[in-house]
Parts: structure tokens; C-alpha cells; sequence
């Protein structure tokens, strides 16, 4: 008799992944990085509750996604956080199984009292 084919939402996560980006229309922003803290959720959809194997190559490498994230963030000076945040989703929704992505980009010390975030979600959710 087989077992049951068990299944679930997979959706890997990464939070607080602190970088320093170049970032921002300020004139202080235009000439060093500033610290930007990146948050992203990326939905794998329907997984085995099991992998078929114990082998990183038939899975998501989160190392892999948290270097495209650092990548994408500090590749070239961008002007807009909204810029910034649509590039990196974009890149993340073109990985293999990934269906949908939430990211979230703060600007850590931009304001003394407050930090500045934008979040973005595409795909299924």
C-alpha cells in the first residue's frame, strides 16, 4: 500500500538582510551607500511535505537567493526606492518554481525618527 502523497504551501523567507545600497535623490545619498535592510518571501507553491531527496540541487538554494537579493540592490545607483523594489521583484519571480514574491526595502537612517519602507507583492499569494 502506498503512503500518502502529504503537501503543503512552501514559501521561503529571508528577513533583515542588512546591505549598504546606493540609493536616493539626495545629495548625500547620490555620493556614499546607506544602510537599506531587505525583507522577501517568495511562494513555491504546492511542495511534497518531503523532498523527493536530501540533494540542494532539486530545491531553492536560499544562499543563491540572498546573493541576487545583495546583487540587485547594489548593481548601480538607483534614484527611487519604488525603482529599487520593482528591479529585485522582477528578478525574484523570474527564479525556477517561484509563482510569488513579497519584498519589503527599508531605508534605515534616512530619518533620525522613523525608517522609511516600501513593500511589494506579485504573482500568487
Amino acid at each position: 500500500m502506498n503512503a500518502p502523497n502529504y503537501a503543503g504551501t512552501q514559501i521561503l523567507t529571508l528577513t533583515g538582510l542588512r546591505f549598504d545600497a546606493n540609493l536616493g535623490i539626495l545629495d548625500h545619498e547620490r555620493t556614499a551607500p546607506q544602510p537599506i535592510q531587505v525583507d522577501a518571501e517568495l511562494n513555491q507553491g504546492t511542495q511534497p511535505l518531503l523532498p523527493h531527496d536530501d540533494d540542494i540541487g532539486h530545491v531553492l538554494d536560499y544562499r543563491k537567493v540572498r546573493q541576487i537579493i545583495i546583487d540587485e540592490c547594489t548593481a548601480e545607483h538607483v534614484n527611487l526606492l519604488e525603482s529599487l523594489i520593482g528591479k529585485l521583484t522582477r528578478r525574484l519571480m523570474q527564479l525556477p518554481g517561484v509563482i510569488g514574491v513579497r519584498v519589503r526595502i527599508a531605508k534605515l537612517e534616512i530619518f533620525a525618527d522613523c525608517e522609511v519602507a516600501i513593500r511589494m507583492e506579485s504573482g500568487q499569494w
